[in-house]
């Protein structure tokens, strides 16, 4: 017993190192992973609470509030876009530095803008507190999307990759090639397959978790159902580059979470990237699940119509397609 168990470890473990791809990403993902989150998060103490800025007064930058630790300062171009940041959550405080005094902006659903507000009270207590205009948002309606949005991401990655990869391992592609199927057509049915089950689970998510949380949407829900179908077939699509070619389930595995780990911390599932470094938002930009997240919600929590999100829209439409012409273009359909 122990010697067919030995012999049968012994060939897995060759099994592995002679597959070069898969031993290159096992040890390549979880290095990357630490790489970007030393790079994103690394460095000094991250910030607690992130304030926005106004002032055209060189001697407000000596206010003693700007000095606090754990604050992140960022400039705002106007009051405008500085009361919708704190509004939707994506400031904490705003304040307007001037030589008369200083008055500031608070989202009053906002734990961390409470805690903010008493810091700077205690800091200068002439403080001027200034209504935020617009109906401000709680952070759960700020988060849903961003949860709806996540769980898209692994359905779409993981959801459509396997089963192609199992496919291919088992023969039945092989068997599918001597049919006049073309490798588009195939691509094509798998994404459109699991697109309905995706915006079935996403509408049951919506619905059901929507009506526990309370969850308004001030804008369309035709315009919020047409994001998540287009997002879902860019990423669906996205997914399938991946499985289009390799046929070893580790190396599978490594690919998609080489791909769904930067997603996840730039996109602004959890946090607004408000502030963050200009490299940061270029590459945030280039992933779908960014484009799914600003267009959702600018729709539910602004009430946006459809021309403000067509850019977003015309970007996760073409993707779609070029990911679709690339996994058809390297799709394999033998194992070997």
């Amino acid at each position: 017993m122990i010697r067919r168990l030995v012999t049968v470890w012994h060939a897995r473990n060759l099994e592995f190192l002679r597959d070069r791809a898969t031993m290159l990403f096992t040890f390549l993902v979880p290095l990357a992973i630490v790489v970007g989150m030393g790079i994103v998060f690394g460095g000094p103490p991250r910030p607690l609470f992130k304030v926005g800025v106004l002032t055209t007064n060189l001697a407000a930058e000596t206010h003693p509030f700007l000095h606090e630790r754990f604050f992140d300062f960022v400039r705002e171009p106007d009051a405008a876009t500085g009361m919708h940041g704190v509004a939707r959550n994506e400031l904490d405080l705003l304040l307007d530095l001037h030589a008369h005094g200083v008055r500031y902006w608070v989202n009053p659903d906002s734990p961390k803008g409470y805690i903010a507000e008493r810091l700077l009270l205690q800091t200068d207590p002439q403080a001027v507190r200034a209504p935020v205009t617009g109906q401000a948002s709680r952070y759960v309606d700020w988060l849903f999307p961003g949860i709806l949005g996540m769980n898209m991401m692994f359905s779409c990655l993981f959801g459509v990759g396997y089963v192609v990869l199992r496919y291919r391992k088992s023969g039945f592609l092989k068997r599918l090639h001597a049919t006049p199927l073309s490798a588009f057509e195939f691509l094509t049915a798998q994404v459109l397959s699991r697109l309905g089950l995706i915006l079935a689970v996403t509408t049951i998510l919506y619905v059901g978790v929507g009506t526990i949380i309370h969850f308004h949407s001030a804008g369309s829900t035709a315009l919020l159902l047409l994001v998540a179908t287009l997002g879902a077939l860019s990423m669906i699509a996205f997914g399938l580059i991946t499985a289009a070619r390799f046929s070893s389930e580790e190396l599978v595995n490594g690919v998609l979470n080489l791909l769904a780990w930067p997603m996840m911390l730039v996109s602004g599932i959890w946090f607004s990237i408000e502030g963050a470094p200009a490299w940061v938002h270029f590459i945030a930009q280039l992933f779908p699940l960014t484009h799914v997240l600003n267009a959702a919600r600018a729709i539910a929590l602004d009430g946006v119509g459809l021309r403000t999100i067509v850019p977003d829209l015309a970007y996760l439409g073409g993707t779609t397609l070029v990911f679709l012409a690339l996994g058809a273009w390297s799709f394999r359909w033998r194992a070997d």
